[in-house]
């Protein structure tokens, strides 16, 4: 039994050429962003990718098919839907046996981009440990995807949301290099400075696809995470924000939200606390992060 993979007409192109890929994931737009500014960056973002020398593959499963790059009906109907499922490792298969649909997190899309032999992936921020994880245990799968799964996943760093000094403890045991770019920080979503030290730094794509490269050479499982700082124009310093996240995980905790729910419901508050500011902050670090994973997967096809 195989899952039955449809490429876009554009991917297929790519494919057929040997030009470089990037994922792109689908829950940025059915659940990070609300409508129309959600559709609007998943087009702004894939034609970043493209100005940027890659093509771009947004992922998604639709009726139970796995779709490696969308047109822009599809991109528009996601974009509009309500109640589509949030989908990580525990839930891709079961959507595409049952003929769903649903929108890819981090795990699935590294799932997704495995699949469809996509090396590099660009996201906003990577799951990681909540906060009073030590009672709740919840933490992400996409710290065990990237400790099994051989993708580069270029994001802002861990969701400032987080436990952050425990992700990067998990990160550490699970073995996935945890690589700041171009500084020696590690970042924290719409902030520059988490106030961690990163445990890698590199300063150029080449390093960082030379490293990919490596893992494999080695027989090393896993992807690398590389934490890419927001620009410093567009961010949102830790002293501000800070304040922000603190009152909307009281809220979260005072209404009983729990698990998937969450992440949205603290980004929606967080949105609203700020001003719409947080959004457009949003918006400059996936930019960000479309341009920085095109450069790796460009300097991949040199290696």
């Amino acid at each position: 039994m195989t899952p039955n993979i449809i490429y876009s007409a554009e991917v297929d192109a790519a494919r057929a050429a040997g030009t470089p890929l990037v994922a792109l994931e689908s829950t940025i737009i059915t659940h990070g962003m609300p409508w129309p500014q959600n559709v609007d960056t998943a087009r702004t973002v894939e034609a970043e990718v493209r100005a940027n020398g890659a093509t771009p593959a947004t992922m998604a499963v639709i009726d139970g098919d796995l779709h490696v790059g969308l047109t822009e009906v599809q991109l528009v109907a996601l974009a509009k839907a309500s109640n589509v499922t949030k989908l990580s490792r525990a839930d891709l298969a079961a959507c595409i046996a049952t003929g769903g649909t649903g929108a890819t997190t981090v795990a699935a899309t590294m799932i997704a981009a495995r699949l469809a032999g996509i090396e590099v992936f660009a996201t906003g921020g990577v799951g990681g440990v909540h906060r009073g994880a030590e009672a709740s245990f919840d933490v992400s799968a996409d710290l065990y995807e990237l400790a099994q799964t051989p993708v580069t996943v270029v994001c802002a760093g861990a969701k400032a949301i987080l436990d952050l000094p425990k992700t990067l403890e998990v990160l550490e045991t699970l073995g996935v290099p945890v690589i700041a770019y171009g500084q020696d920080a590690l970042p924290a979503f719409w902030s520059r400075n988490a106030g961690l030290p990163a445990p890698l730094r590199m300063d150029s794509p080449a390093d960082i696809a030379t490293s990919h490269r490596m893992r494999a050479a080695l027989g090393l499982p896993g992807g690398q995470l590389v934490t890419n700082p927001i620009p410093e124009a567009d961010e949102i310093s830790r002293d501000v924000i800070s304040p922000v996240i603190e009152q909307a995980l009281v809220e979260a905790a005072t209404k009983g939200i729990a698990a998937k729910a969450v992440t949205p419901f603290l980004l929606d508050r967080i949105f609203d606390l700020t001003e719409g500011r947080s959004l457009v902050s949003n918006i400059a670090l996936v930019l960000n992060n479309a341009r920085l994973a095109a450069a790796i997967a460009r300097a991949l096809r040199t290696i």
